[in-house]
């Protein structure tokens, strides 16, 4: 049954199909040059793209714990009665950073540093909203009931809001990462490696298989961080009960 459970599980098989074209693609060649004929380097050889993938999980990794770090401190600072009145500031700026284009991110500069500080700004809006709405959901009674039982403002933090909102905060932090995923093939623009890199040679080259190559890869990326979460999620409604 156990046996069973795994050999269907979805989560397998997207991670076997990714290190498949992980470390396949180049042996692909005569399948791009089948789908591709009028291409006469049909597969991608700049870089390996096991060096890709992992430089693209590290940006992606880098750039979503500063967002989680930002974000939820932030958060939690403006559900504070000495941060309240930074509420909408906040959301405003989060928001401003969401809006930011992907084409003026060169004009940061070419290196991994504003390509870092680019998605960062792009993740911090659902982690914002996210860590507000799940603390301000958390019902006042249980707060009295709290602060009756001699808890400390720190105390009932810890204890009652976060883990009741987490959630929700976790659910902020899915989108946020989700969209870290996607946007992080924008940093090929500043010369920083990803997967990013045989899309932006594909469209500036009008080489169709680079795009598609690199374009499969993120998008299985995406797929099995959504999975993960969604798991993450689940066991936590075990924990509590739900």
């Amino acid at each position: 049954m156990m046996t069973r459970r795994i050999l269907t599980d979805p989560l397998l098989w997207c991670l076997l199909l990714l290190l498949a074209l992980v470390f396949g693609m180049p042996h692909m060649t005569r399948l791009f040059a089948a789908l591709f004929p009028a291409l006469d380097r049909p597969v991608y050889r700049q870089d390996s793209f096991a060096s890709l993938a992992f430089a693209h999980l590290w940006l992606v990794l880098v750039s979503s714990m500063l967002a989680v770090v930002i974000g939820v401190g932030a958060g939690i600072w403006v559900t504070r009665p000495a941060g309240r009145a930074f509420h909408p500031l906040l959301e405003t700026v989060a928001a401003v950073g969401q809006t930011f284009p992907p084409v003026a991110v060169p004009v940061m500069g070419f290196s991994a540093e504003p390509a870092v500080i680019a998605r960062v700004l792009y993740g911090l809006l659902p982690i914002v909203q996210a860590t507000i709405a799940g603390i301000e959901t958390v019902p006042a009674s249980l707060h009295d009931i709290a602060t009756g039982a001699g808890m400390s403002r720190g105390q009932i933090l810890r204890r009652l809001e976060l883990p009741l909102a987490a959630p929700v905060i976790i659910s902020g932090i899915r989108t946020s990462v989700i969209i870290n995923i996607g946007t992080a093939a924008i940093a090929s623009t500043v010369g920083v490696k990803s997967l990013g890199s045989p899309i932006i040679i594909g469209l500036s080259g009008f080489n169709t298989a680079y795009v598609l190559q690199g374009a499969l890869l993120v998008a299985l990326l995406a797929i099995i961080s959504d999975m993960l979460f969604e798991r993450w999620l689940r066991a936590l409604d075990v924990s509590y009960g739900r």
